[in-house]
């Protein structure tokens, strides 16, 4: 992530609405005022800022109950609203019976939803997906949500005496005191946990020329490492591919940081003697560069699949009321969040709540995907862990014409 080098001063001076950054509604609620407008920007430095297909809509209208009308688009900085970007569990303790009884209703609502995506998809109704993924897709692989009681990661920060969750990636916070930040870090640094059935179910997509774009708000790594090629893939939050200083922004080498972490070291600028951080989006930072695909991506979108995901970190919940009112959105969840907690849901809305993986195995399933995932898995895992043995040179020279990368074989659709 490149970044650019300013002063602290000049980090304060900008004005906030020429950037889109991420915050949260509790850091909203335990910040003074005044200092929420001196979060400077963050690693990328300042970012400036129907048509109705007739034969898929008389498939929508059969499919879904009354509409609603969306909920409005978020602008400026990211926010904690209605969803939590990293979870798919709780998104702050345990629901009322009233709020589970609302999703047992609308649940029954959207019976036969999964069944009904995957027949427009089957009829090749559906040919720019765009998928829309939180922590919850991680979960499978043993990475903890955030906020589900006693087990998430927000959790394990009761130690350090954190004011609220969020503090944890507020840049600010960080500044004084990096060190329960590094403590989750040790838990979400890229190689002790591997992808699962999800993520290679999304991999499936491209594989098959329909994954239009991934949207995650994940920092672990998975999607990536499963295969998703990286023109395919937006990391809304960052990542832990590069590190650089939080407050003059020079790089440093992600290797060294990483190690500097691991063992319980804070890596340090070698120009300003500042605290390092991976780049990883903190709550008054701005966006990646990348995020702003969305402004061409989402209006293109003929799906979108929202999985793992409570929707709550702004502005990257509002984006899932940015496709055409036509297009379908389905919600796979633990959960009904966001637009899909309203009774009755919005025309083409779809949700199939429980355990994600078991809910994507069904879809997988409909769509006779199953067997080709699953030797997809196969295949990538061999070569995740086995180094791969290189042909003699003759045997490369002559096969070299016809090679392809990866994204260009992927992409092909399978019959």
């Amino acid at each position: 992530m490149n970044k650019s080098r300013s002063s602290c001063d000049k980090r304060a001076s900008q004005p906030s609405v020429t950037r889109i950054t991420r915050s949260s509604s509790s850091q909203a609620r335990n910040l003074d005022p005044a200092e929420n407008h001196s979060i400077g920007p963050g690693p990328c430095g300042k970012q400036k800022r129907k048509q109705t297909d007739s034969a898929l809509a008389q498939d929508l209208s059969q499919m879904s109950v009354s509409r609603q009308d969306p909920l409005p688009v978020s602008k400026g900085k990211m926010s904690k609203g209605s969803t939590d970007s990293v979870q798919v569990g709780l998104s702050s303790g345990s629901r009322s019976d009233q709020d589970k009884s609302s999703v047992s209703t609308a649940k029954s609502s959207t019976r036969g939803g999964l069944a009904s995506v995957a027949r427009l998809v089957k009829l090749g109704r559906c040919k720019k997906v765009v998928v829309v993924a939180g922590a919850g897709i991680s979960t499978a692989s043993g990475i903890p949500d955030f906020r589900t009681p006693g087990t998430g990661l927000y959790a394990n920060l009761e130690k350090y005496n954190i004011p609220y969750p969020e503090a944890v990636f507020n840049i600010d916070y960080f500044t004084n005191d990096p060190q329960p930040f590094f403590s989750l870090a040790k838990a979400l640094y890229p190689g002790s946990h591997r992808p699962n059935y999800i993520h290679y179910f999304i991999r499936m997509l491209h594989h098959k020329g329909l994954l239009l774009r991934m949207y995650t708000q994940n920092i672990d790594g998975l999607e990536k490492l499963c295969g998703i090629p990286d023109d395919k893939l937006v990391e809304a939050h960052g990542s832990f591919a590069t590190a650089s200083c939080h407050l003059c922004y020079t790089a440093y080498p992600a290797v060294d940081a990483k190690h500097a972490i691991m063992n319980d070291n804070v890596p340090i600028c070698t120009f300003c003697a500042a605290t390092v951080k991976p780049d990883v989006v903190f709550f008054g930072e701005d966006l990646p560069q990348k995020y702003f695909l969305h402004t061409k991506d989402f209006p293109k979108a003929d799906l979108l699949v929202i999985m793992g995901t409570s929707l709550q970190i702004e502005p990257f919940a509002s984006l899932v009321n940015t496709v055409r009112s036509t297009v379908p959105r389905l919600l796979l969840n633990r959960y009904a969040v966001g637009p899909f907690e309203r009774v009755p849901l919005r025309r083409g809305d779809h949700m199939e709540l429980g355990d994600l993986e078991d809910t994507v195995r069904r879809f997988a399933e409909m769509l006779g995907w199953s067997v080709e995932i699953e030797d997809l898995m196969r295949s990538q895992e061999t070569l995740s862990i086995s180094p791969l043995i290189s042909e003699p040179t003759p045997k490369r020279a002559a096969s070299s014409s016809s090679e392809e990368t990866d994204s260009e074989t992927d992409s092909k659709s399978s019959a």
